[in-house]
């Protein structure tokens, strides 16, 4: 009979057959399948909830009469890494001597960092194949569909132009993408005119984009709002085009 070992949440197998699923954040790591003895069980849950948290692991693991390969606790419980929570929405899975590892990671680096970590925790007689794949992240989507454009609006005013509306339908489109991820919307002044009025209007715009945003079916919880007015230019006040650029909206992905 085979081991079976299913963490689901992120994806993770081990064993003759194991697999493990590692989670989203804060989601539950559902670990189930069979081991040969109650030791095994018991070594890979410490392992787990040390991982993810005692409280994020959920057991259905079962103890019965299953055939594993010399050490595989031990080799398992070394698989089970704190460079697995970098791993969203996929799956690693052992299956004798074979693991298979799939799911998006942030960066290229981490692909090779997870990669490298699960082959030197194992012997030569392991076969490892990463299908973990380099993921696009939430920002980029945002700042891809904005392309350092400006949305527009009328002078001195909260008030959207026409220009400023087709680039905002253009980042509602980017943010339906993104599935109810928390999104700050930022606004920011040029230095024309007092702090104070420009602290106002840069909120102001910021509560205006929200508002036409909203209107289009984003969800209004998914979005955050703030004014820092002229505080954090990205160009200089001192030309029309600098002031051009600091009048601006950023679209920032909370963390």
């Amino acid at each position: 009979m085979k081991l079976r070992i299913l963490i689901a949440q992120l994806g993770l197998a081990c064993a003759a057959h194991a697999q493990v699923a590692p989670a989203t954040l804060e989601a539950p790591v559902v670990v189930s399948g069979m081991v040969a003895d109650e030791a095994s069980k018991a070594a890979l849950l410490e392992r787990l909830r040390g991982v993810y948290g005692a409280q994020r692991v959920i057991d259905q693991l079962a103890v019965g009469a299953v055939s594993t390969p010399a050490n595989w606790t031990a080799y398992v419980g070394r698989l089970i890494g704190p460079d697995l929570r970098l791993v969203k929405g996929g799956q690693l899975k052992v299956e004798g001597n074979t693991v298979n590892l799939r799911g998006d990671v942030a960066s290229e680096g981490q692909r090779q960092q997870i990669a490298s970590a699960i082959a030197a925790s194992l012997n030569p007689t392991y076969t490892v194949n990463n299908g973990l794949r380099v993921s696009v992240s939430q920002q980029h989507v945002l700042d891809a569909a904005l392309a350092d454009r400006i949305i527009e609006f009328e002078s001195g005013k909260a008030t959207l132009t026409p220009a400023g509306v087709a680039v905002l339908d253009q980042m509602t489109a980017a943010l339906r993408k993104l599935n109810g991820v928390k999104v700050a919307l930022i606004g920011h002044t040029d230095n024309a005119g007092s702090r104070a009025g420009n602290l106002s209007l840069s909120q102001a715009r910021a509560e205006a984009v929200k508002g036409y945003v909203v209107e289009q079916g984003i969800a209004p919880e998914s979005i955050a709002v703030s004014g820092e007015g002229p505080d954090r230019p990205v160009a200089d006040n001192r030309t029309p085009e600098g002031k051009a650029r600091n009048r601006r909206i950023e679209f920032k992905v909370i963390q």
